[in-house]
């Protein structure tokens, strides 16, 4: 079987990717946050540009889906007057940060200096970002990030490097420029190769930052991941398999702003209750527990359809129980191990128990017509 491609880094706007539906278009909401006109914009590019499928990525980014090469420029033009795109690739780069959408005006604040101090600062490995994770609540802890500002367990603040249990105190003021330097230092250890790498990675071979940023605090305790539903900030819309079409965004841009989440949620904030709308799913939906990427023919690397299987089993899922139904061994909807794991093959699926999609499988082959899930303990 050939192995799967790992390009090594991720689509933007004026950087897109080639899949197997056209270009994908990652937008990376100013702020981590779309006004009601923003959200607005997206949509109506997402229908004149591209397939009309925008998917809402793990790092609380969305991407369009569908686009030309020969339609790019006027998609970019398109999303420059709506403020959604930076001056050029090398700002976009720079600007990986995802934001806690629980944020208040300190940290939307913060947030702000942050990528102030990272526009002037070294390119990174494509993969490389921050979270800014210092609202009411702690709440990125399962998010991938490198550098991450969190609140300390007394409430103050905190720059922590990933892989390292404790972070360096500093103040909403000392904190940007800190972050660009713990960044520099990554790059002067060995931390990129190739233009890749990542924090944790180089924390495991046991290096650790400088003096004047040692690790001496731990954080807060972190929360779990929130539910579909009301919040104090408004109201989290899950979406199915984290793609939803144009029309549903322009239905939750209406009710007002959005904040992207890095949970196949959208936080609307100021609502009170979300209308039922294509592609959403409630709290308690089996659908919730199940992940599954964009799969064939969508992805020109996926050997199966995924979502369709993926719809059909949710219905049997065992209680608690977590499905990834995978188009090839990366694994891209769910790098995390799950309890059931079907990944896709030129022969079918095989099935990977408490793993992930390129561990070794207990079953190969199958077939996804005879595909049922029934006793959680017992083999598809």
């Amino acid at each position: 079987m050939t192995a799967p491609v790992i390009r090594g880094w991720c689509p933007g706007a004026l950087r897109p990717m080639e899949s197997g539906d056209g270009l994908v278009v990652r937008v990376r909401p100013p702020g981590g946050r779309l006004s009601p006109a923003q959200g607005r914009a997206l949509a109506a590019a997402a229908r004149i540009h591209g397939n009309g499928l925008i998917d809402l990525t793990a790092r609380a980014s969305l991407q369009l889906r569908g686009a030309s090469a020969a339609g790019h420029a006027a998609l970019i033009a398109d999303l420059r007057a709506a403020g959604l795109v930076d001056e050029g690739p090398a700002a976009e780069a720079r600007r990986n940060i995802i934001i806690t959408p629980f944020a208040d005006a300190p940290t939307d604040a913060l947030a702000a200096r942050l990528a102030g101090a990272l526009a002037q600062g070294p390119l990174l490995p494509a993969k490389f970002g921050f979270a800014v994770d210092c609202g009411p609540v702690r709440v990125l802890a399962q998010t991938s990030a490198d550098i991450r500002l969190e609140r300390a367990a007394d409430g103050g603040l905190i720059l922590r490097a990933d892989g390292c249990a404790l972070g360096a105190r500093v103040t909403p003021d000392t904190a940007p420029a800190a972050a660009a330097a713990l960044a520099q230092w990554f790059l002067e250890a060995g931390g990129a190769s190739g233009g890749r790498g990542r924090m944790a990675a180089l924390m495991a071979r046991g290096a650790r930052p400088p003096a004047a940023l040692a690790p001496t605090d731990a954080p807060a305790a972190a929360l779990p991941e929130p539910q579909p539903g009301p919040v104090p900030q408004g109201v989290l819309a899950a979406i199915a398999f984290g793609q939803l079409p144009a029309e549903t965004l322009a239905a939750l841009a209406a009710l007002g702003p959005l904040r992207p989440t890095p949970w196949r949620m959208l936080l609307v904030e100021g609502a009170a209750a979300v209308p039922d709308l294509p592609g959403l799913v409630r709290a308690g939906d089996p659908l919730r527990r199940v992940h599954a990427c964009t799969g064939a023919p969508g992805c020109g690397q996926a050997l199966q359809p995924t979502r369709p299987l993926a719809r059909r089993l949710a219905a049997g899922l065992p209680a608690g129980a977590v499905l990834h139904v995978s188009g090839c061994a990366k694994g891209c909807a769910h790098p995390a191990p799950a309890d059931l794991t079907l990944t896709a093959t030129a022969c079918g699926f095989d099935l990977i128990r408490r793993g992930k999609a390129g561990d070794a499988p207990i079953r190969r082959g199958l077939d996804p017509a005879m595909l049922f899930l029934e006793d959680p303990d017992a083999p598809l």
